[in-house]
């Protein structure tokens, strides 16, 4: 907070402007702490509901482990997502409430969130699910039910068209799928829910490393879909938890 606020602020509450409660509540989302490595947003949760995430490539060992055992001090879990076996091994000797769920790569430190709503995960091909484990993981540990509908590509559409009542309970669809990532516009024209496309590098020669479905996912003709980036299970799995608690909380009006 730039220190012209900061003064303002503390003035008002001297004023009786603003309550103690209040102070706290803006202060609180303001707040982090400085690692010497890394500057951790401890008040994210406060301002977004979700905790900070920890993206494991690229940081050391020791850094990773000093961010999470911060993290679950600090919200009673921790996420950690594109991680090797070699990390969870290190932080699993600190801290005994470790799990690593390897097709996804990710390691889950604490239980997460309390669980509510539905969110529908759904992937194009078998070659799909590590990046369609990464967004139900994601989902789950952010606070979301999640189903799980693997293998249900437009190859053989009578796959997916045979869970349609299931799947229709949903408050949001993640739709993942490489190769040329039709599936989220198929989902779209099917059900009145958001749907969040998470192209896939899955594919043959001109698929791109997976612009090819990003593409063809940015260009869907059916309304209703928005898109991540490549192999970004995790950012779908976020959002559909964002969308799903809104959906929710409104619920509990």
């Amino acid at each position: 907070m730039p220190n012209d606020k900061l003064k303002k602020l503390i003035e008002d509450f001297q004023a009786g402007i603003i309550s103690k409660e209040k102070l706290y509540e803006i202060l609180s989302k303001y707040s982090f702490i400085d690692l010497g490595h890394t500057k951790l947003d401890t008040s994210r949760k406060n301002r977004t509901d979700f905790p900070e995430v920890v993206y494991c490539p690229g940081k050391k060992l020791d850094e990773i482990l000093k961010i999470s055992k911060k993290l679950y001090e600090e919200n009673g879990f921790a996420l950690l997502t594109k991680a090797e076996k070699d990390v969870y091994e290190r932080i699993k000797r600190e801290i005994k409430d470790t799990i690593y769920e390897e097709t996804a790569k990710i390691i889950k430190v604490g239980e997460g969130l309390p669980k509510t709503g539905l969110v529908s995960i759904i992937s194009g091909g078998t070659s799909d699910i590590p990046i369609a484990e990464e967004a139900a993981i994601t989902a789950e540990t952010f606070g979301s039910n999640v189903r799980r509908f693997y293998d249900v590509g437009v190859a053989g559409l009578h796959r997916i068209l045979s869970f349609t009542d299931e799947i229709s309970c949903s408050n949001v669809i993640v739709a993942v799928a490489g190769m040329e990532g039709a599936l989220p516009s198929v989902a779209a024209g099917l059900f009145n829910v958001p749907v969040i496309g998470v192209p896939t590098s899955v594919g043959y020669g001109i698929n791109l490393k997976g612009i090819a479905p990003l593409l063809t996912m940015l260009n869907s003709c059916a309304p209703g879909v928005c898109v991540v980036n490549i192999d970004n299970g995790f950012g779908g799995g976020y959002l559909a938890s964002l969308i799903n608690k809104k959906i929710e909380d409104a619920r509990r009006k």
